[in-house]
């Protein structure tokens, strides 16, 4: 198994999302400390949760524990609960949308639980409620490739292709 991307989670463990040396499995690995203390994989029906690649999976924690991925192999942001347990997907399609096909890089929440997502390809940041309804997109930002908040949630956007970082304020 090869990590690809982690992050610290409110109560001091790490989550570390990994790929196996044939591509055919995705997983994440909660540690504490250096003990493994939980595996998230499959959903309820046995059915991979992740995409089945080694495209990385950028991964966060929301402020009611939920662990949010950018699943850039499918398309997808992924959220699960603090158990492993899926709460929803989301590809990033709304009614009336004409945008490309949604390509999620990074990703960050929020002190109100929403998830950010940039996506390098569209120009945008996804803006999506905890619940994974869609809230809007912020689009003055070219190649969005890493995004976080910080404690006043201000956005940070890392711009992949001009090589900027841009401060946001988005939240009124």
């Amino acid at each position: 198994w090869k990590p690809s991307n982690l992050c610290v989670t409110s109560i001091g463990d790490f989550l570390v999302t990994l790929y196996n040396d044939d591509m055919t499995q995705s997983k994440i690995i909660r540690y504490s400390g250096s003990s493994e203390k939980q595996t998230i994989q499959f959903d309820n029906g046995g059915k991979p949760l992740y995409s089945v690649n080694s495209k990385i999976k950028y991964i966060t924690e929301n402020r009611n524990h939920d662990i949010c991925v950018a699943d850039h192999g499918a398309s997808a942001v992924v959220v699960v609960n603090q158990y492993g347990k899926l709460r929803w997907r989301q590809t990033g399609h709304f009614s009336g949308d004409t945008k490309k096909s949604f390509e999620p890089y990074g990703i960050t929440t929020n002190s109100q639980s929403q998830i950010l997502t940039a996506d390098c390809d569209n120009h945008y940041i996804l803006i999506l409620d905890q619940n994974g309804q869609f809230l809007r997109y912020i689009e003055d930002v070219k190649n969005p490739y890493s995004v976080c908040v910080d404690n006043l949630d201000n956005l940070y956007v890392a711009e992949y292709l001009t090589g900027n970082v841009k401060v946001i304020k988005y939240l009124k």
